[in-house]
Order: C-alpha cells, then sequence, then structure tokens
C-alpha cells in the first residue's frame, strides 16, 4: 500500500498533510521502506503522521518526533519515539542524536517560522549519513510575513536554498565560487510547491571520461 492509499483510509490519529505531497514523500522515501533507519519528524501535532510513517517504513524503522507541546508525549507508542524541545536549540537536537543516531530521513514539518527552519537544517544537515534525505516541506510560509518570510527575504529558507544551486555547481564556477559542504556532500535538491528535499551524497568523479573505442 502506498502512501496515499494509507491516508485515505487512515482511522487512527489525525493525519494533516496536502494531497500533493504524497507523491513527493513517494519519490524520496520509497527507498528506504522496510530497512533499518532512523525517521525523524519535526512537529508532531495530533500524532498521526508518526502512525503512517511506521506502517509505512516498516519494522525496521524507529520513527522519532519531536515538538515543543508537551503534549504530544502522549502520542508515543512501540517503535514511535516523541521528545519535547525546540527544534531549533542545537543542544537539544544533538541529544536526539545521542539517544538514537544521526537520522537517515529527516522531515522539517516544525514552527514553519524561517529563523527555525534554518536554524534546524545548518545543525541537523551536516549530520544526516551519506545517501540521507532531508526535506523542508509547507515552505509557502517562506512567502510569509508573519513567519518570517517575504519574497525577498534573505532570511527566507526558500531563498536560502536557492544560494545551495550555486553552491552545488561550485566546482564548475572557475573558481567564482568556493565548495563548500552542499558541494561535496550533496547529490541533489528538488523544488515542489511548498516543498525542497536534499539527497546526500558524494559526487567524487566529475570530469566526463571517454569510454569505449
Amino acid at each position: 500500500m502506498n502512501l496515499w492509499q494509507d491516508f485515505l483510509i487512515n482511522q487512527g490519529k489525525i493525519i494533516h498533510k496536502w494531497v500533493h505531497y504524497f507523491p513527493i514523500y513517494e519519490r524520496h522515501f520509497h527507498p528506504w521502506r522496510n530497512r533499518t533507519l532512523t525517521f525523524l519528524e519535526i512537529g508532531v501535532s495530533k500524532g498521526g503522521s508518526l502512525q503512517m510513517w511506521q506502517r509505512y517504513f516498516g519494522p525496521l524503522a524507529k520513527i522519532v518526533g519531536i515538538d515543543i507541546n508537551p503534549a504530544c508525549k502522549e502520542h508515543e507508542s512501540p517503535g514511535i519515539f516523541v521528545r519535547i524541545g525546540d527544534q531549533s536549540d542545537p543542544r537539544f537536537l544533538q541529544g536526539i542524536i545521542d539517544e538514537f543516531g544521526a537520522p537517515d530521513v529527516v522531515l522539517d514539518d516544525g514552527s514553519h517560522q524561517m529563523q527555525h527552519v534554518v536554524a534546524t537544517f545548518n545543525f541537523l544537515y551536516p549530520r544526516v549519513p551519506k545517501n540521507g534525505v532531508y526535506m523542508v516541506e509547507d515552505l509557502h510560509t517562506a512567502y510569509w510575513k508573519e513567519y518570517g518570510g517575504g519574497k525577498d527575504e534573505p532570511g527566507s529558507f526558500v531563498n536560502v536554498a536557492k544560494h545551495f544551486i550555486d553552491q552545488l555547481n561550485a566546482d564548475h564556477s572557475r573558481g567564482e565560487i568556493q565548495p563548500d559542504m552542499i558541494t561535496r556532500d550533496t547529490f541533489g535538491i528538488s523544488f515542489y510547491d511548498s516543498i525542497i528535499a536534499f539527497e546526500k551524497g558524494h559526487v567524487f568523479w566529475k570530469d566526463a571520461p571517454q569510454i569505449g573505442k
């Protein structure tokens, strides 16, 4: 069963997701099904999505949710762990890593405040292992002033991620752009309506060899 079917027949806790997200989830998360992984969802809300991820990824997955609301602790169950804290606090995030290990897949569905989204990304993304996935959703808030966004707001995560496109291609800039972590440890960045997904990967061979006769 795919995620969309699971969502449609859900009779458990409330799952609040925009419908066009489901094909995006499938595209980036499908390779992790039935594998050992740690999945970190930032933002627990009603707890239904944690249950959905457990059903989707299978019995080898550790599902970890974090939220600032202490009431979310009630959504814990076997294989699903909830920790209470501020997603932008590096000490709290380090404590999550110390307890559960670095997450293989991160889904940021937390406060949607740009300052928090950027701070969380800056701390967690370098710690996501090779071949991991980091996804930020509900980025329509990147255009809303009350969330620290705006079309030309430099602190908007959409605008931060636009800069990453150049960093991804820094090796080809003839010295104009200095390579960094994005250059070295990112295989690809995908932009969607309200979602940006990062795929980790170290691309060490960037020439174009001629093979054959």
